[in-house]
C-alpha cells in the first residue's frame, strides 16, 4: 500500500512535463515536503535525534561552563543569562527555574577548578559533543569522511570561543542602540515605533536563524552553498519558534506531569524540549542538502543501480576529465562537480571515485580536489576499467562457484580487453580527445560523453 501510493506521488510530483506558472511553484514545493516526509517516515533522523539529546544533558552543563568561563574574563558572562532563558522559554515557568539552576551552577565554577584534568575533562566533553552533531549532519549530507581530529580540534574550539562573545556582543549592541536618545526620539514616530519595537522582538528569533545558518553551512565536512544553508535556517528558526509556542501550551496544559514525576518532570520536559529542537535543526540541514542536491528529492538515499558498462564509462570520463585538468589547471574537479556533470547524484560518482582512489589511480587534496596519483603515461585504460571491474565485483556477496565453461568464457572476454586496449594510456586519451575537439570531429571508439542511462 505504502509503496503503491509512493509510486503514485513520485507520478505525480515528476510529471513528463513540468507545469509553468504558480502550479509550477506548488510542485516544486511539493516535492520538497514529500522528501522530508519520506526522510520522517524512514526514521533515522529522529533516532539521531534522540541521540543527541543524550549527548546534550551529559555536555550541556560543560559546555555552559567552557562558554561562561571565556565571557567572565571579559566581564560580561551575566548577558548570556537572557540567551538561555529565550531557549528555555516554551518551558513555562519550569524555564526560569531550570535557567537559575543552571547559571547558579555555572556561575560558581571557579577559574581554579578548569586547570589540569579538569579542563582535560570538560574539552574532552565538549568536542565529544560537537564531533556528534557533525556525525549527524554529515549523514544528513552523506558525507563519509569526519574531520581530521585536528581540524576538529581547532575549528571547533575556535567556534566554542568565538561564538558566545559574538552572540553576546550582537545583543549588547542592540539593547545599546535601541536605549540610546536619538532612537528613542525615531521610535516616538508612528510607524517607525511600532516597527522598532517589533523588530526587537523579532530580534532573538533572527538570531537563532543566523545560528542555524551558520551550523548547517560550517558543521558538515562538506561545501554549502550559503544561499542553501540560508533556507533550511529560515525554515527551521520558523519551526522551532512556532514549535516553541506550541510546546509552551502544551506544557501549561500538562499539568498532571509535575505530580506524576514529581521533581523528575523538570527533566522529563526538558528532555522533550530538547528533543524537538533536535529534530528540528537536522530536518533544517535536510532540507537545506535537498535544496542544494535537488537531484535527491526524488530517489532519497536509494542508490540507483548501475550497468557495469555505465560505471566503466563514468571511471573513463572521471580519469579523462581530472587528467585534463592536471594538464590545463583550471576547473579544479571533485566529486560534486564530476556528478553534477555527468547529470548525477553525487552518491552515485562517489563508489567510482573512491574505486579508482583505492586502485592508485586518483588522488584526493586537502581541499578535496582530485589529481592523479601517477604520471598519465603511466596510467592504462584497461587499469581504469579494472578497478572499478574489482570494485564492482567485491559489491557482491559471496563467492560463487562457477562452473567451467562460464570461467573459460570471462576469461576469453578479459583478455578480448587486454588485447583490444593494448597499450593505451590515459595520456593517449587525453591527446585523442584533444585532436578530436580541435577538428571538431565527434568522439569514435571511446565515448567520454555524459552518460545517464541506468
Amino acid at each position: 500500500m505504502l509503496e503503491r501510493l509512493q509510486k503514485r506521488l513520485t507520478e505525480v510530483l515528476w510529471p513528463a512535463e513540468m507545469p509553468s506558472g504558480p502550479a509550477r511553484f506548488a510542485v516544486l514545493v511539493a516535492r520538497y515536503g514529500y522528501a522530508l516526509a519520506r526522510e520522517a517516515l524512514d526514521g533515522q533522523l529522529s533516532l539521531r535525534a534522540m541521540s543527541l539529546v543524550y549527548t546534550t544533558m551529559l555536555a550541556v552543563v560543560p559546555l555552559l561552563a567552557f562558554s561562561f568561563s571565556v565571557l567572565k574574563g571579559l566581564g560580561f558572562h551575566r548577558q548570556m543569562e537572557p540567551m538561555l532563558a529565550q531557549f528555555l522559554s516554551p518551558l513555562g515557568e519550569k524555564g526560569a527555574e531550570l535557567t537559575g539552576n543552571v547559571i547558579s551552577f555555572v556561575d560558581n565554577v571557579q577559574g581554579t577548578a578548569l586547570a589540569g584534568l579538569s579542563l582535560g575533562f570538560l574539552l574532552f566533553t565538549v568536542l565529544s559533543m560537537a564531533q556528534k552533531v557533525e556525525d549527524s549532519f554529515n549523514f544528513v549530507w552523506r558525507v563519509d569522511r569526519p574531520r581530521s581530529f585536528g581540524r576538529r580540534f581547532s575549528e571547533y574550539l575556535s567556534v566554542m570561543l568565538v561564538g558566545p562573545v559574538v552572540m553576546t556582543f550582537a545583543m549588547g549592541i542592540t539593547a545599546s542602540i535601541t536605549s540610546t536618545t536619538l532612537m528613542q526620539r525615531i521610535a516616538a514616530v508612528e510607524p517607525l515605533g511600532a516597527g522598532i519595537v517589533m523588530l526587537g522582538k523579532m530580534f532573538p528569533y533572527l538570531l537563532v536563524i543566523g545560528a542555524f545558518t551558520f551550523l548547517y553551512a560550517f558543521v558538515p565536512n562538506t561545501r554549502v552553498r550559503l544561499r542553501s544553508a540560508g533556507v533550511g535556517g529560515l525554515v527551521a528558526g520558523i519551526l522551532w519558534a512556532a514549535g516553541g509556542s506550541l510546546f509552551a501550551q502544551f506544557v501549561a496544559a500538562a499539568t498532571r506531569t509535575e505530580a506524576i514525576y514529581s521533581g523528575f518532570a523538570i527533566v522529563i520536559v526538558a528532555m522533550l524540549w530538547l528533543y524537538l529542537s533536535w529534530l528540528v535543526l537536522l530536518y533544517g540541514a535536510q532540507l537545506a542538502f535537498y535544496h542544494q542536491n535537488p537531484g535527491y528529492l526524488k530517489i532519497g538515499r536509494r542508490t540507483p543501480s548501475m550497468a557495469n558498462g555505465v560505471r566503466e564509462r563514468l571511471a573513463l570520463m572521471t580519469m579523462v576529465l581530472v587528467a585534463r585538468d592536471f594538464v590545463s589547471p583550471g576547473h579544479g574537479w571533485r566529486v560534486a562537480s564530476l556528478a553534477a556533470h555527468a547529470a548525477l547524484p553525487a552518491h552515485s560518482m562517489a563508489p567510482i571515485v573512491q574505486a579508482l582512489t583505492e586502485a592508485g589511480l586518483l588522488t584526493v587534496t586537502t581541499d578535496d580536489r582530485l589529481i592523479p596519483a601517477k604520471a598519465l603515461i603511466t596510467i592504462q585504460v584497461r587499469d581504469v576499467l579494472g578497478a572499478v571491474r574489482r570494485a564492482s565485483a567485491e559489491e557482491e556477496r559471496g563467492s560463487p562457484a562457477w562452473d567451467p565453461p562460464v570461467d573459460q568464457i570471462a576469461a576469453q572476454v578479459d583478455q578480448a580487453i587486454d588485447t583490444t586496449l593494448g597499450t593505451a594510456t590515459l595520456a593517449d586519451l587525453v591527446t585523442q580527445q584533444g585532436e578530436q575537439e580541435r577538428q571538431a570531429i565527434p568522439p569514435g571508439a571511446v565515448n567520454l560523453g555524459r552518460s545517464t542511462s541506468f
